[in-house]
């Protein structure tokens, strides 16, 4: 990708990026506080993100006894819920796996694809969980009457802790890169 594509997407790059002996990018390392202030803006959409994903996650969990009823919602809409967000928590991870982490793993090894740095490892583990929630919803809303809570809790207890550690990390990789959040 060109840096003309990256300035686009508004994707900074770090001023340090030749610097591969240094893993992890401190706040001293950025070339200018507007640099760091195009690092912080991304971290604070990407932490945006990254609870929106887990509060939706614990929603469908909670909701999966079949409560989603006393919220107004019909299983239908609860399997729509479901689907929306398997859709977007995949296309950010592909943003992310793109554009994001190419850029990082020049300074951070957990980031890089040609070492199947750990950040693309969960994200292998993440998508394999989002694969198994869409053949449920799928199955369940093509044949309602198989709805069953403890197959949709179970589906979403598989792929919870590589979810929410995955999301963590990113944060505290966001932070070891200058970023307030």
């Amino acid at each position: 990708m060109s840096s003309e594509s990256q300035s686009e997407l508004s994707i900074p790059v770090p001023a340090n990026e030749e610097q591969s002996a240094q893993p992890n990018p401190t706040p001293g390392s950025f070339a200018s506080a507007r640099e760091q202030r195009r690092w912080n803006n991304l971290s604070e959409k990407m932490s945006s993100f990254h609870e929106w994903f887990k509060q939706e996650f614990n929603t469908l969990y909670e909701l999966a006894d079949g409560s989603f009823t006393t919220r107004g919602l019909s299983l239908v809409r609860y399997l729509e819920t479901a689907k929306a967000m398997n859709h977007h928590l995949t296309m950010h991870h592909t943003i992310e796996e793109r554009y994001l982490f190419p850029i990082l793993g020049k300074t951070m090894p957990q980031f890089a694809a040609k070492d199947n740095g750990a950040h693309i490892a969960s994200h292998h583990g993440i998508h394999e969980g989002l694969d198994r929630l869409g053949a449920l919803v799928k199955k369940w809303t093509s044949a309602p009457s198989e709805y069953s809570p403890d197959e949709m809790r179970a589906c979403l207890d598989s792929f919870r802790d590589v979810l929410f550690h995955h999301l963590d990390e990113e944060a505290r990789y966001h932070f070891l890169l200058g970023c307030d959040n």
